[in-house]
């Protein structure tokens, strides 16, 4: 099945199954992107849900001093969607961006809304689907006050590793909230402990 990966996320998720899923896994279409290509700008308004096979996207916007702060790490078997902008139709406060060149599968914001009234496993999917980053997002958002720098980092290493090998160390430390020589010295004394 070419659209395998896609399939097991939604499994995984909320279980479709059999031809309801065909159906679904129909409206996807396959999307490359080059590295470093813009994919929602801030001030834009997100249109795509794109399912991520390949490569890595940051979300980031501005400080009130105008330095990027990056918001988001997106790797392989990831949803990445703007979830405010694409749901409200609001213009977006994030810009999107790949790091690398990039493979999945995108679905229009029509094609979701058609989905959602016309397939109730879909709708529960994508239910299942927000309050599962939802959950991930309170969590990053609890860990930036309850773990340290260093705890921040490590889990991110454990957890996703191919993030650490693919984004630059001046997106990483942002994404941790922390400043590029204190991410480096974190990095030499992880080092010297292993």
């Amino acid at each position: 099945m070419e659209k395998e990966p896609l399939a097991h996320y939604i499994e995984a998720i909320r279980p479709i199954g059999g031809e309801t899923l065909t159906r679904v896994l129909t409206e996807f279409t396959a999307c490359h992107y080059r590295k470093h290509m813009c994919l929602l700008q801030t001030g834009g308004t997100n249109n795509e849900y794109l399912f991520l096979t390949k490569g890595v996207i940051r979300a980031f916007t501005h400080n009130r001093e105008g330095d990027e702060v990056t918001t988001g790490l997106y790797g392989p078997n990831s949803m990445v969607i703007e979830v405010a902008s694409f749901f409200t139709r609001t213009p977006s406060l994030e810009t999107l961006q790949t790091l690398t060149d990039c493979e999945g599968y995108s679905i229009s914001f029509e094609q979701v809304n058609r989905l959602f009234h016309t397939i109730p496993d879909f709708r529960e999917f994508g239910r299942a689907m927000l309050v599962k980053e939802f959950a991930a997002f309170k969590q990053r958002t609890l860990s930036m006050i309850t773990q340290t720098a260093e705890e921040r980092y490590v889990a991110l290493m454990t957890g996703s590793p191919e993030l650490i090998q693919h984004v630059p160390v001046k997106h990483i430390a942002s994404y941790l909230g922390v400043t590029d020589t204190s991410l480096s010295r974190i990095r030499r004394e992880l080092t010297k402990k292993s």
